[in-house]
Formats: C-alpha cells, sequence, structure tokens
C-alpha cells in the first residue's frame, strides 16, 4: 500500500493550530501580577541561559512588554523558540516556588512567548547595536543551530566578527527543521536567525565543511573555531525490513512537515513509531494529526523509563496515540515490496536490559514505520575533520564545560556534539559559554559573568524562598539519565 496525503488542508490547519495559543494582553497582565518577583529567584538558576525571570514579567506586569523582550533575547537571542519548545515545566516552572504552596506556576514560557511575540509583530528593534570599535578578531562557528546561533550572536555582542558555516538551506538546525510544527513553526526560528543576522554576524547556508571549505582554509582565515555540528543520522534498528520505502527516521518525518505544504504530505493508515523519547512523541502527534487511523509507540522497557517527557505523553494520549510498552520489534514485513507490518516480541527486564521473551511474538499492522531511537554521534566526521580532537567515551567531543575549550586551545565545541543530545536552551546556553571561553582566548581578558545574573550571588530577599535549586529539576535529571 503506498502512503497518501489523508486530510484536506482546512482539516490539516485546524490539527495543527499551536498548542499553546498566545495569551492576549489582559491575560498577561494577569498572570504576570501573580509572580512573586523572588530576589533569589530559583527559576532564574532553572534557565541554563540565566534569564532574568522576574525582571522580564514585571515589566510585562507595568505595560512594558518591549522592555521584558529585551530582557528575554539579551539573555538568550532563541527565547521565542524557547517560550514554545522549551521543557518549562521542569525547568523554569518548575522551579516556581508557588509549587511549593501547593499553587499554580507562573506560566513563564508564555510570557515570554507575549513578550518575545510583541516585538516581532510590531517590527521593534530591541537589542542594542554590537560595539561600534571592533576587536579585530574572526570566529568561525561551524553549524547554525541553537548552539551556533548562541554562540554566534554572544561573540558578535563582544565586538568580534563571526561567520557561521550550515550545510542546510536554511540557517536554525532542529528549531527549523526538527521541532513539532504544532509546537512551533519554522518562520519562529527563521526569524531568530534574522535577529542574530542583525547583530553583524554572516550566514553561510549550504556550505559543507570538508567538501566546501576545508578545516585548514578555516584555520588560517579565522583566529578560534566553534563546533556546533549536533548529532548524526538516526540510529538504525539493524532488523530484517529496515531498507524498506516506508521505513523513514522520525526526524526526516517531522523536517517534511517543514517544509512541504501540510496537504501533500504522505503518510500511512496505520503508523508505527520506534522509540519513546520527544522525538517519537513528537511523530507519533503528528502522524495522528496529520489523518492516520491508528498511530502507536512501540518501546523495548516499561513507561516509568521512557525519557520522554510525563507531560508531552499525556499530550500524546490526548490526541489519540497509543502505547505498546515492553515490547521489541524483531522484524519489519513486507507486502509486494511495501511495509505491512511490524513483528513484535514481549521484553523483560535481565540485569537492567531488555531481553525478548521466547515464544511471545505478535504481528501489529502497519503501513509506515517512524525510527526514534536517538541519533549517531558524528564520531567519524569529527575524526576526519579535527584529527587531534579527543573524542570521550560518550562519543561526544571532549571539552570544558564552563567555557566550552577542547584540548585543541583554538577549537571549542558545544551543543548536542558535546553534550549527547540535550534542550535547545542547553545547547544555546553552551554557546553562550564559549563565546566568553572564545573572548577570554583572544583577548586574554578573565572569562565571562556565569550565565545566571551576579544578583543571585547576593543576600536573600524578603519575598525571595531562601533556597537555589538546582539547574535540572529531578524530573528533568531522571529524563536525561534514562535508557533510549
Amino acid at each position: 500500500m503506498s502512503l497518501s496525503p489523508l486530510l484536506p488542508a482546512d482539516a490539516l490547519a485546524r490539527n495543527f493550530t499551536d498548542l499553546k495559543p498566545p495569551l492576549r494582553p489582559q491575560e498577561a497582565l494577569v498572570e504576570a501580577g501573580r509572580c512573586l518577583y523572588c530576589f533569589d529567584a530559583p527559576c532564574i538558576m532553572a534557565c541554563p541561559t540565566g534569564i532574568d525571570v522576574p525582571a522580564f514579567i514585571r515589566k510585562i506586569a507595568s505595560g512594558n512588554p518591549a522592555g521584558a523582550a529585551q530582557t528575554i533575547l539579551t539573555a538568550n537571542i532563541l527565547g521565542a523558540s524557547c517560550a514554545r519548545v522549551c521543557p518549562t515545566e521542569v525547568l523554569c516552572e518548575g522551579a516556581c516556588v508557588l509549587g511549593d504552596r501547593d499553587e499554580q506556576p507562573i506560566r513563564i514560557g508564555r510570557l515570554q512567548r507575549y513578550a518575545t511575540d510583541f516585538v516581532t509583530e510590531h517590527n521593534l528593534s530591541v537589542l542594542p547595536p554590537p560595539p561600534a570599535v571592533q576587536s579585530g578578531h574572526r570566529i568561525a562557528v561551524i553549524g547554525a543551530g541553537p548552539a551556533g546561533l548562541g554562540c554566534a550572536a554572544e561573540l558578535a555582542r563582544l565586538g568580534h566578527r563571526v561567520t557561521i558555516l550550515e550545510k542546510q538551506p536554511h540557517a536554525g538546525g532542529l528549531n527549523t527543521y526538527g521541532i513539532a510544527y504544532y509546537k512551533m513553526k519554522p518562520q519562529v526560528s527563521l526569524a531568530e536567525v534574522a535577529l542574530v543576522q542583525s547583530l553583524g554576524v554572516e550566514i553561510r547556508t549550504g556550505v559543507t565543511v570538508g567538501r566546501d571549505v576545508s578545516v585548514a582554509q578555516l584555520e588560517k582565515d579565522f583566529a578560534a573555531i566553534f563546533i556546533g555540528v549536533g548529532l548524526g543520522a538516526a540510529t538504525r534498528l539493524r532488523i530484517p525490513g529496515e531498507d524498506l520505502p516506508e521505513v523513514r527516521d522520525a526526524l526526516e518525518f517531522i523536517a517534511q512537515i517543514h517544509t512541504e505544504p501540510l496537504e501533500k504530505i504522505p503518510v500511512g493508515r496505520r503508523v508505527a513509531v520506534i522509540g519513546c523519547g520527544n522525538t517519537a512523541i513528537d511523530a507519533v502527534t503528528q502522524a495522528k494529526r496529520l489523518g492516520a487511523d491508528r498511530a502507536f509507540i512501540v518501546y523495548r522497557r516499561d513507561e516509568g523509563d521512557m525519557s520522554a517527557y510525563n507531560f508531552e505523553y499525556e499530550h500524546a494520549k490526548h490526541d489519540g496515540a497509543q502505547f505498546l510498552f515492553k515490547a521489541a520489534p524483531v522484524e519489519i514485513l513486507a507486502t509486494e515490496g511495501h511495509v505491512s507490518g511490524l513483528r513484535l516480541v514481549l521484553t523483560h527486564l535481565v540485569n537492567g536490559r531488555a531481553e525478548p521473551v521466547l515464544g511471545s511474538e505478535w504481528i501489529e499492522p502497519c503501513d509506515l514505520v517512524l525510527k526514534a531511537v536517538g541519533q549517531e554521534k558524528q564520531v567519524r566526521l569529527l575524526k576526519e575533520l579535527f584529527p587531534a580532537l579527543a573524542i570521550d567515551a560518550r562519543g561526544v567531543i571532549a571539552h570544558d564545560p564552563l567555557s566550552g575549550q577542547t584540548g585543541v586551545p583554538h577549537l571549542f565545541a558545544g551543543g548536542d556534539c558535546g553534550n549527547g543530545g540535550r534542550e535547545v536552551v542547553n545547547a544555546v546556553g553552551e554557546g553562550k559559554k564559549a563565546a566568553h571561553g572564545i573572548h577570554a582566548f583572544l583577548t586574554g581578558s578573565p572569562a565571562g559573568p556565569p550565565v545566571q545574573p551576579s544578583r543571585l550571588g547576593a543576600k536573600q530577599g524578603a519575598s525571595g524562598s531562601g533556597l537555589l535549586r538546582p539547574i535540572r529539576s529531578r524530573e528533568l535529571e531522571a529524563a536525561m539519565n534514562k535508557p533510549v
């Protein structure tokens, strides 16, 4: 059975409206008025980019959304996309002191979107221009994803000339190509790319380092290089039938939704998604919204082991997605050369590993299989481009987590190629830290300030909780360490 579009354009438009619609002005004022404006705000510590949350919320409450956007974007140049895709429930909102009082935490993400949308819709420029006197140093950034954009923007603000090299036709990385369409449209990401360019950053798209330009040439032309290449292709299942035409990478499926009209996206009536991380959740939910009669996730472990956030899981179930836990694929079946089913086997844990239960096989009919079992580390590419770089046991670039500097002094790294795969906001934060590391390396000046505002080091304010929570909540920490 060949795949085809299943729903008309008007139905798809309804299905892919914003998951969290923007707050109306009065709603934003009321929500901002609930904030306690904690002096030692744990929500700031929970943000990897150190946005001064109470400060921007106070500006919204006083009727100054443009000022709020300035506070946000100064700390996080991708504040508009992070407002939509960050797991705020387990980051800033999860740290909100109102949660300790059994009250609804401040809807920080929605307020952040309100402020950043305001300046976009009114075409307001709220960031100060780069320094008039430039440093004279040129830095190359490989990869125009969140880490590369965050690094480039910070470097530009520090007075350096920055050129980003990106192999894709458009900059933005996963923000442009890999976020569920109902969470964020690619136009939001591309507007942020334009914002980075407005700081004087040059972005060259369609350029592959190692093919179109050599590393040797980059090292000749630039004083330092930031490596933000992200992760590679989807991990293979290594089972029979994997190369059938209707077996696709989940990220490729999501990217197609971002690059083609929704009414032209082919989808199966019965869609199987392998894996249970947040990408798998995005894929299975979008399959349902594209019109699949049945879309289900297959996961070899139990519900409590999935790396997807619980709120994402609940949302997928609400959209009609189904979950087959303790099940593993052993073969993708075909009829006349096309996917017709998935042979599964029950699993149980043996010494922490999911092992098959003998004699428990069964077949689930499907006509599209999406792989979401993680992405491969780019070890081979990194070793080809940068033979002197140290790659750690996880397959990522070994580097100083505070400065981004690698064992090769002029090479810096951040984002997924350095952390193995985390959130957009983590990538931006790591890019910022690396920018200050590069600045210190080039100028001999001390490293820049920590990501979190220095006011958190002062004494406790009257409205503060007095307790600074860890940067990642317990739920996020657990999700990061769960098996795929």
